[in-house]
């Protein structure tokens, strides 16, 4: 019986205010917490993070900065395991840094005897080659790996992983919690005394003419014109995603005419908060991942639109399909497709209801085999 705590580390992109790797974060957190309860121990958390002040207040745990080899290695000599945790953090597609670092976070962790974890990773892509070794190496030497689905583990296998099992699980933020005190808030309307079915939007910049956002934007026009709505924009990583949103509704122009309204959910970084703020939602029409999790996990019909492979793969376990890509969006396509939903929610939540059920009961498997391994080696 492990009698004093444990204490782990979790390396991740935390810290930088965005809402989905912060709901990773509280995921991953929450679950942990749950399962030490009841295995009857306790573990200390202790996060990587780019702000260890908001990180600390944000989470009520110990923080340290991502970027201090000095600090991160004294964590590691003061812990019992170390978690690589959640997101797609093993990727080239936006910069050749984040492999080299979150794997050296990891060999740090092995080289000072330390477990290590993969906790719901999403791999790739990884377009060079010449990573592929060194994901192996160090994948070969970890207690325990898991992935976010088939396609991730199926990447491992080209790259020769000869782990003795790299277990698929759905993305952590599936099983995150509504905030304590929200019952009865949940789906209640924030629009006022106009009751319009609220329609989540949630964008960011990816074409550097931005023509995915004035598709949008003109499916959304199409969609006001023929349905009365309340568009309500989420962003999710800060500033960036509140610019991408304003340039969205700047092309809306004056929708007050047809009997639908806009507004936007602002600097709202407590991902908890923001979970609670798509729950109210009737749809949502994202590109961010977590914005399509977010609304899966509670019942609200996701619209994706895929600039990632990894869109396609999660509405893929929910019956769904992107309504477009960011090289090609039919804004009368969206239009259709969102009225459709909006018309049929009941019918894909029934549809979905079990298949969400069981991912959601699901998103806790890899806190459970860590806090197992911590008893079995305490």
């Amino acid at each position: 019986m492990v009698t004093t705590a444990q204490t782990i580390i979790i390396s991740g992109y935390y810290g930088f205010r965005n809402s989905g790797d912060e709901a990773v974060l509280k995921s991953i957190l929450t679950a942990l917490e749950v399962e030490s309860r009841q295995a009857g121990i306790t573990v200390k958390p202790v996060v990587l993070s780019s702000d260890p002040a908001w990180t600390q207040k944000m989470y009520g745990v110990e923080a340290v900065p991502r970027m201090s080899l000095r600090e991160i290695r004294r964590a590691i000599k003061n812990s019992d395991g170390l978690i690589s945790g959640g997101g797609s953090l093993l990727q080239d597609a936006t910069s050749l840094k984040s492999i080299p670092y979150y794997l050296a976070i990891l060999k740090l962790a092995q080289w000072a005897g330390k477990p290590t974890f993969v906790y719901a990773q999403g791999i790739g892509p990884v377009q060079r080659k010449i990573f592929y070794p060194m994901i192996r190496s160090v994948f070969q030497r970890c207690e325990y790996v898991s992935v976010r689905d088939e396609q991730s583990a199926a990447l491992l296998g080209t790259m020769k992983l000869k782990h003795p099992v790299v277990e698929v699980v759905p993305d952590p933020v599936m099983g995150l919690p509504l905030p304590s005190n929200s019952e009865g808030l949940q789906g209640a309307a924030v629009e006022g005394e106009n009751e319009l079915p609220i329609v989540g939007v949630s964008v960011r910049y990816w074409d550097k003419e931005r023509r995915e956002l004035t598709a949008i934007a003109d499916g959304l026009k199409k969609l006001a014109a023929g349905r009365r709505v309340h568009l309500r924009f989420f962003p999710f990583h800060l500033p960036d995603d509140e610019q991408a949103s304003r340039m969205v509704m700047d092309l809306l122009g004056d929708i007050r005419e047809t009997g639908s309204r806009v507004s936007i959910c602002e600097q709202v970084t407590d991902p908890q908060q923001m979970l609670l703020e798509v729950s109210r939602c009737s749809l949502m029409i994202g590109m961010r991942l977590h914005s399509l999790i977010y609304a899966a996990s509670h019942q609200v019909p996701p619209l994706g639109i895929s600039y990632d492979p990894k869109i396609d793969h999660f509405l893929g376990r929910v019956g769904s399909q992107p309504v477009g890509t960011t090289e090609a969006l039919n804004g009368q396509k969206l239009a259709d497709e969102a009225i459709r939903l909006l018309d049929q929610r009941s019918q894909w939540i029934e549809s979905q209801g079990a298949a969400i059920a069981l991912l959601k009961s699901e998103a806790r498997l890899p806190a459970r085999h860590i806090i197992n391994y911590l008893c079995r080696k305490g």
